[in-house]
């Protein structure tokens, strides 16, 4: 299992992290720079208006993919005789959602430009979610080259498209908020046809079908899925619609909160990328009473040593970092600084949560994964709310940092309550030593008086030997597991 496991990674994780770190710090990035340069707060709107697409996404969702993804790699069978009826549902819960999302618009004051605007990102959504319904199936039968090649696509063509607006002279170089929402439609849409392409090959059977008592059998079977995603998206989400509704400077504040923003979220597809895989490959050990431990000690190992060593080069360099991609005014530049290594920290607890949070989700332990993010939503929008006002972009990414956090410690202390996966004392001090090692290092660097990008370089190398020599990542590894492993699920 880890075999697969282990091979199928590789791959996803070269395509993902050659094309989607490039599409976020290279063109949103750049549309980000230049939009905020023309028009000041454009961006931060924008950002606004996605944020909230993402947190009314429950209405979309209704926890219909993972549900998916963990019914199809139990029993792909399944995968013909349903696949017509959610996908119809799909589309219906899509049409619910624009009439939210126009109401939700109104409710919270939004002008007339801004709810048309809000409109189309919520069409947008409606074509990411069929994406990811058309994934999840692929993803259940274990076809994670062709999921890989589906999560990729829709980035890449807006790394051509954009990438001939921004530096290819298309337009005079003059990109503009509500021209990046349009080419996202039209990417997305192609994308969307390629998925659909994909899983008819496996399915051969295609109709859009009425089916009220399957659509609420479904419903009823998924709403555990569909409520926790809600309550992550609201914590995940949330900062940025609360810092432009409450604080004064509201669209400012939220492009500020969007500089570092987008780095947390290059980051953080390593860890995403880590749960879509992992989700299939637990639920169908757990069902074939697999032992997981192996599999789950490795996957912590991979990403606390990442998500650290990202982490801890954000902390100390987060104004070198932010400068360097943006050419950000002193005052922009320290306050988006002190908010994204806020992030930094909080990046670790969140890449955590993507092991033991997929772990529990296959197992089924959804009402404890429910009321520890309903814990977490109100820790987090009590903490915006104070913090907000007084701090702005800030105070928002403090309260990520206490929510994340919270999380996580309660994640672990649920999973051991259930799998007994405790930590040895070597293993303790392991993960003690190398957490040392990623503080003194880029502090020590930090105070040379060299170059920030040597320094910087040379902080990522040292704490991945220190990975190393405490043996939390070993090289041997890959190879020992890739021939301990034969069998395929």
């Amino acid at each position: 299992m880890k075999r697969k496991f282990l091979s199928n990674l590789i791959l996803v994780l070269f395509l993902n992290l050659l094309i989607k770190p490039f599409y976020i710090l290279g063109i949103d990035a750049e549309v980000l720079k230049i939009t905020e340069l023309n028009q000041p707060g454009s961006y931060g709107s924008y950002f606004s208006l996605l944020s909230l697409t993402f947190v009314l996404n429950i209405f979309l969702d209704l926890g219909l993919n993972n549900f998916n993804t963990r019914n199809i790699a139990q029993n792909t069978q399944l995968l013909t005789k349903h696949f017509s009826s959610i996908f119809s549902l799909r589309l219906i819960l899509g049409i619910i959602y624009l009439i939210i999302l126009l109401v939700v618009g109104f409710c919270l004051g939004y002008s007339n430009y801004q709810i048309k605007w809000l409109l189309v990102l919520g069409f947008n959504q409606i074509l990411v979610a069929i994406i990811l319904f058309f994934r999840s199936n692929l993803s259940a039968l274990l076809h994670f080259k062709k999921d890989s090649i589906i999560s990729v696509t829709d980035r890449l063509l807006l790394i051509i498209f954009c990438g001939l607006i921004l530096w290819g002279g298309i337009f005079e170089n003059n990109i503009t908020i509500e021209l990046f929402i349009l080419i996202q439609t039209v990417a997305y849409s192609f994308t969307a046809l390629l998925a659909f392409i994909l899983v008819y090959r496996k399915t051969k059977v295609f109709r859009l079908i009425w089916d009220l008592p399957f659509f609420l059998i479904i419903i009823k079977k998924s709403f555990p899925f569909a409520l926790l995603i809600f309550l992550m998206s609201i914590y995940y989400y949330s900062d940025a619609v609360m810092l432009e509704r409450i604080h004064p400077q509201g669209n400012i504040e939220a492009a500020s909160y969007a500089y570092g923003y987008r780095f947390f979220m290059a980051f953080n597809m390593i860890g995403f990328l880590f749960a879509s895989l992992l989700l299939p490959i637990f639920s169908k050990m757990l069902k074939d009473n697999q032992n997981i431990k192996p599999l789950t000690w490795l996957s912590f190992r991979l990403i606390f040593c990442f998500s650290v060593i990202v982490g801890a080069s954000i902390w100390f360099f987060s104004a070198d970092i932010l400068e360097w991609r943006y050419f950000l005014d002193e005052n922009t530049l320290l306050h988006s600084a002190n908010s994204f290594k806020w992030l930094g920290l909080s990046f670790i607890a969140v890449s955590c949560t993507y092991i033991f949070g997929t772990l529990l989700t296959a197992k089924g332990e959804m009402k404890s994964l429910n009321i520890l993010a309903i814990v977490g939503v109100g820790i987090n929008v009590v903490l915006n709310l104070i913090l907000i006002p007084i701090k702005g972009a800030e105070g928002a990414a403090f309260a990520s940092v206490v929510t994340q956090f919270f999380t996580v410690l309660f994640q672990i202390l649920i999973f051991n309550k259930i799998f007994s996966l405790k930590l040895t004392l070597k293993h303790s001090i392991q993960l003690i030593l190398f957490s040392f090692g990623c503080i003194i290092v880029p502090l020590y660097l930090n105070e040379l008086e060299i170059n920030w990008m040597y320094a910087f370089s040379i902080g990522i190398v040292t704490m991945s030997l220190f990975a190393l020599i405490t043996q939390l990542i070993k090289i041997k590894d890959g190879f020992k597991l890739l021939q301990e492993y034969k069998s395929k699920l």
